[in-house]
């Protein structure tokens, strides 16, 4: 009588293999039954409530509030500049050799570009000055710039 072919290492690949077929039948007849498929739309609806919560009961019509477009803001605004109105800052940078810098406004805190060619004397950092601003091509530019006495 001869030796049995299988030996024990081939044995064990075997109930591995028979194993995982296994565990992937359960795991498909389990996705078949938690399925989504074949559900009515209004099952697999999703509501929000006033709250933002997810809910699955639709909405009470009587509750509907009507919302205006216009009042809607996406972003908030920043500071405006009046163009006509005289403005005070501190210059917090300026690079003499570029010829640019800027000054931080003393009400709004904001930073606004100073190019120059828009300054009426020669300015340092630290400086109180007033300047007046206009739209320039990459934001809000101080010109008419003087240092304040």
């Amino acid at each position: 009588m001869g030796r049995s072919q299988e030996t024990f290492s081939k044995k064990e690949k075997e109930k591995k293999r028979i194993q995982k077929r296994k565990e992937k039948e359960e795991k498909k007849e389990e996705r078949k039954a938690n399925s989504n498929k074949g559900k009515s739309f209004e099952e697999m609806l999703a509501y929000v409530d006033e709250n933002g919560n997810i809910t699955s009961t639709p909405p009470d019509p009587k509750k509907k509030r009507q919302i205006n477009t216009e009042d809607i803001t996406i972003d908030v605004a920043r500071a405006t500049f009046m163009p006509d109105e005289k403005h005070e800052g501190t210059v917090t940078f300026f690079n003499t050799d570029k010829g640019y810098g800027f000054i931080k406004d003393a009400k709004t805190s904001e930073s606004v570009f100073v190019h120059i060619n828009d300054l009426n004397g020669p300015l340092q950092e630290q400086q109180k000055v007033t300047f007046s601003i206009q739209k320039g091509l990459k934001g809000m530019q101080a010109f008419d710039v003087e240092l304040v006495k």
